[in-house]
């Protein structure tokens, strides 16, 4: 979250993704940030233990939510 920040600040499109167990963290580091309505892409927790298809098809998933963000 801190280094999408950062990026944003600087002019650059980020788009982070984090896991349900840090979307309260997220935007309590976005608050502290300056930024208090950045916006980021959330999935389903855990991703460590997925096998890389499953990853893969996660990050089909949410996609289309990424290519929103950086593109706005």
């Amino acid at each position: 979250m801190h280094d999408g920040i950062t990026f944003e600040k600087q002019g650059l499109p980020t788009a982070v993704i984090c896991t349900e167990p840090f979307v309260t963290s997220g935007v309590a580091m976005a608050k502290m940030g300056g930024i208090p309505d950045y916006s980021f892409v959330v999935t389903d927790h855990p991703l460590g233990s997925l096998t890389q298809d499953d990853l893969k098809k996660r990050a089909r998933d949410i996609a289309p939510e990424i290519i929103s963000l950086l593109l706005n």
